[in-house]
């Protein structure tokens, strides 16, 4: 019996891209507790002959750990799978809480996350020297309030690299406010289900992405990349300059 609870990132989708480490813990599960709205079941697929599948899109936070923590005192391994990274919008936090007040010991491996998934279908580096070296990871206030301090306005005033999940629903309001700060021609890398065997991506310009997004009818399951940085060619890293010393060329 694994004394842990494993909680496992396992990207946005395509099982090619689980770390080693998330395959052998699916591989070696008793009971796989996976959000089925989020995750392909082909994910599964890795799993043992005879293992327990508990999907969770219907059940609340007490009903998901009442299951784990049965399943852990009966003596199984038990591993929870999340989308992308479970410390981006994962919810992983309540579900802990709940399991270390039952003395039971966790582990988190983390996954691939969508933003970098989408960046790596468009061959787009979101830090170019010059144009951009931060990249900001957030989402438009809704049902989940933003800390004021973290409005989409003030984060937009860094023109950076901005990756925008679980914004769908609010692509009118989000659209209005980046205009503010980014050129109208700023690219944009939209992703839907991104690495799903439905899913895809496109390269759009800001002023048409509230446009785009009702015509693909997009409501979840999507990130948008709003960043200076994608499809500048005309600034390069210092890191392979002829003329640059580092550690390893230092003539």
């Amino acid at each position: 019996m694994d004394k842990k609870i494993c909680f496992i990132g396992v990207g946005p989708g395509d099982p090619e891209l689980l770390t080693l480490k998330a395959l052998k813990k699916i591989k070696s599960a008793d009971v796989i507790i996976w959000t089925d709205s989020l995750i392909p079941e082909k994910i599964l697929d890795f799993s043992k002959e005879g293992t327990e599948k508990i999907k969770t899109s219907s059940l609340t936070l007490e009903q998901i750990t009442l299951v784990m923590i049965k399943k852990f005192h009966a003596g199984k391994t038990v591993v929870r799978l999340h989308d992308g990274d479970p410390c981006l919008f994962g919810a992983i936090k309540e579900q802990i809480e709940i399991l270390k007040k039952e003395k039971i010991e966790i582990e988190v491996i983390p996954g691939v996350s969508a933003f970098q998934i989408a960046a790596a279908y468009h061959e787009a580096e979101l830090t170019v020297p010059d144009i951009t070296q931060t990249i900001i990871l957030t989402r438009a206030g809704g049902r989940t309030c933003m800390p004021e301090k973290e409005s989409l306005k003030d984060l937009a005033k860094h023109n950076s690299s901005l990756c925008l999940y679980l914004s769908a629903r609010h692509v009118k309001k989000s659209q209005e406010t980046l205009l503010q700060f980014y050129p109208p021609e700023t690219k944009v890398i939209v992703g839907f289900r991104v690495s799903w065997d439905d899913g895809w991506t496109s390269l759009i310009e800001l002023k048409d992405m509230e446009k785009f997004s009702i015509d693909k009818k997009l409501i979840r399951t999507t990130i948008y990349i709003i960043s200076p940085a994608i499809s500048n060619s005309q600034n390069r890293s210092n890191l392979y300059n002829p003329s640059y010393r580092h550690l390893f060329r230092n003539k």
